[in-house]
């Protein structure tokens, strides 16, 4: 099917300019516009997609993407990068702006309680949310209003239109595969369990407290993998970082590392696995011969750092929470009609930073 990219390149003009020229604008000329419909006829270009269209018919023409904490941090994250392209790169979307909302941007603070002037209805038609807490109030604004919504990872709210992993299950298999090596001494290092800024041990209330979905469900599943093996929650020693940065996950690997009480540690996340593989070499650990590290997530350093983690599609995500906003403004679902849902399948990624535990070599 020919596209508007095509037009653009055999017209020899930027894709911006045609869908200038197919919207009216005064920025393109006469002579340029017609040159551009002459071309379109040419290479049997119908005009704009009828999706893309229905995006723009509205005072908008732009989507959102709300992701946690600072602006700062979610450009250096490697996994809301991996969600932006995955955006990004629905055709769907290429003539709709986006638009990138930290949660602790003031317009979605000052929203989040209600007011049917929510902050972000004038900014864009449809949103898409990425690993907010479970309580909080932005979700439930968001969906009090009726703006289209599909949420990645996490809150899972009723009615909400859904893509994620299961986590639980995966987290499960983090721990199974140092079970297998023969670790018995496992340490954890979850992210946040709440956004209150606790860092430190974890005890069984502060767990059952969270309200970190992901975090919750990832720390679940270690839980689980280790009372099966007959390891008990106390016998565990678990490190809540705070944050989601590289620094927060080092200094969670010190407080479980400098004593060498553990064989191995299972993060819930790459960037927090890395880490921990930093801080070993600084302490003067060798991984994997004295100390075992599994992330999650797969991120694109992992690899080269011959990380095993659990692969989770992330790029892939955000091309399916991206489609399913689309559908759902170009054609909005009935009242009562069931939410989208895609569940991913993860996998197992074993490289060099695990290994027999002492006791099995």
């Amino acid at each position: 099917m020919v596209s508007m990219k095509d037009v653009a390149r055999e017209a020899g003009v930027s894709q911006p300019t045609v869908s200038n020229a197919y919207n009216g604008s005064s920025k393109v000329s006469q002579s340029v516009r017609e040159h551009i419909f002459a071309v379109a006829e040419r290479l049997g270009y119908p005009g704009p997609n009828v999706q893309a269209r229905s995006l723009r018919s509205g005072r908008v023409g732009a989507i959102g993407l709300i992701v946690m904490d600072q602006l700062s941090y979610a450009c250096a994250d490697p996994w809301v990068m991996a969600l932006l392209r995955g955006i990004s790169s629905v055709n769907e979307l290429s003539n709709v702006a986006l638009t990138l909302f930290p949660m602790n941007n003031r317009r979605i603070q000052e929203g989040a309680g209600g007011d049917a002037s929510l902050a972000v209805r004038g900014l864009v038609d449809g949103l898409i949310i990425s690993t907010l807490p479970d309580d909080s109030p932005t979700v439930q604004s968001i969906l009090r209003q009726k703006i289209p919504l599909v949420v990645v990872d996490s809150p899972l709210v009723e009615g909400a239109h859904y893509v994620g992993i299961d986590d639980r299950g995966a987290a499960r298999e983090q721990v199974r595969h140092l079970l297998e090596l023969g670790h018995r001494r496992l340490g954890i290092i979850v992210e946040r369990l709440r956004p209150d800024g606790h860092r430190g041990l974890v005890d069984r209330k502060r767990f059952e407290q969270s309200s970190e979905m992901i975090a919750r469900e990832r720390l679940a599943g270690y839980i689980e993998a280790a009372e099966a093996a007959g390891i008990g929650f106390e016998q565990l020693q678990i490190v809540e970082a705070g944050g989601f940065d590289s620094a927060s996950g080092q200094a969670a690997a010190e407080t479980l590392l400098r004593k060498q009480e553990v064989s191995a540690v299972v993060a819930s996340s790459d960037v927090m696995a890395l880490a921990c593989m930093n801080a070993a070499r600084e302490l003067g650990l060798r991984v994997p011969q004295d100390v075992s590290v599994i992330g999650f997530d797969d991120i694109p350093e992992a690899a080269s750092q011959g990380l095993t983690t659990i692969r989770q599609p992330l790029v892939e995500k955000g091309v399916c929470a991206a489609k399913f906003l689309t559908e759902i403004l170009a054609s909005p679902p009935p009242p009562g009609a069931a939410p989208k849902r895609k569940i991913f399948a993860t996998q197992l990624v074993v490289r060099s930073s695990t290994g027999p535990a002492e006791s099995a070599r």
